[in-house]
């Protein structure tokens, strides 16, 4: 367990420092200035001179490695830095921010979980049947549309055609529906699969004949047995779909206007902000590394022979 965990410290770091210096240059090499991006933003005006003393001071005029370096250093000390255009903790900022993804993160599950279960385990019961093709037709439609297009066909159908929710914002349940449909949507087709394939491999098993014959009834068979082994598949993938989600979809969150993570790294990005651009890089690879590492262990728990297998590993 101990040499497991300091295993995954050490891909943590790493994956840390890999992605945060290739985000860091990339930035560097996009066009625009920051300063003049702020001023632009806020209405302002300052002389050239001016202007260049701000860039020394924020350490702009610096050669990239330096810039690089210098943020490491502060990153070591867990000094995530301030904003550039507030003036405000980065840190501060993303924690701000991290609530309102939550809970479009728990909306979005909602919606994954009602749209995949039913469909997933009625497609594996009677496949080849209508539930199988209805299944496999909304698999098909969630991976053919892309997120930013349904987001538009939602707002136009629910907000502009029949004015039953918001467009934009957030503050209550009724704006929270429409980035959950969006963001839930899209991820149902992998899932649908998944649930799909496994549970018919769960059902070919010779348990789940030897069940049948002791005249256990199809539908407890399905969800006591079949069901816990098909999950595996699924609980691995989620580990990587929550991380995407809790890191804060950009497009969605920018479409809906929702206040989380992903709109705030996009206006960061928009105002060349990079301690907070970096800073939210950095919270997407601690929860992208987090929720594998949930997922890895939810996954044994529910398999013994992983268990066994990374007992052999090591």
């Amino acid at each position: 367990m101990m040499k497991r965990l300091a295993g995954l410290i050490g891909q943590l770091f790493l994956l840390l420092f890999v992605i945060s210096g290739i985000t860091f240059y990339l930035l560097k090499l996009a066009p625009g200035d920051p300063v003049l991006a702020i001023l632009a933003a806020n209405d302002s005006s300052l002389t050239q001179l001016a202007q260049e003393r701000l860039r020394d001071d924020m350490g702009l005029n610096l050669p990239v490695h330096e810039q690089f370096a210098k943020w490491l250093t502060q990153m070591a000390k867990l000094d995530w830095g301030k904003s550039i255009a507030s003036n405000r903790d980065v840190l501060g900022l993303l924690l701000e921010r991290l609530p309102a993804t939550i809970v479009l993160t728990c909306g979005s599950l909602i919606v994954l979980l009602l749209v995949t279960v039913p469909l997933g385990v009625l497609a594996a019961v009677y496949p080849g049947k209508g539930m199988d093709v209805i299944s496999r037709g909304v698999a098909l439609l969630g991976a053919s549309i892309p997120s930013f297009w349904l987001a538009l066909l939602l707002i136009y159908a629910f907000s502009y055609h029949l004015q039953w929710l918001p467009t934009m914002g957030s503050g209550s349940w009724r704006h929270l529906v429409l980035p959950s449909l969006t963001l839930g949507f899209v991820m149902t087709p992998d899932y649908i699969r998944l649930l799909r394939a496994g549970l018919l491999d769960a059902l070919s098993q010779d348990y789940i004949r030897a069940a049948r014959a002791r005249g256990v009834s199809e539908w407890r068979i399905t969800f006591r047995h079949a069901v816990r082994g098909a999950l595996v598949p699924i609980v691995s993938l989620s580990g990587i779909q929550v991380g995407a989600l809790l890191a804060g979809s950009v497009v969605t969150e920018t479409l809906f206007g929702w206040p989380g993570l992903g709109s705030l790294a996009m206006e960061a990005i928009r105002l060349r902000d990079y301690p907070v651009v970096q800073g939210y890089v950095v919270f997407c690879g601690l929860f992208f590394v987090g929720a594998n590492f949930l997922a890895d262990f939810t996954a044994a728990a529910l398999d013994p022979r992983i268990r066994s297998w990374k007992g052999r590993m090591r």
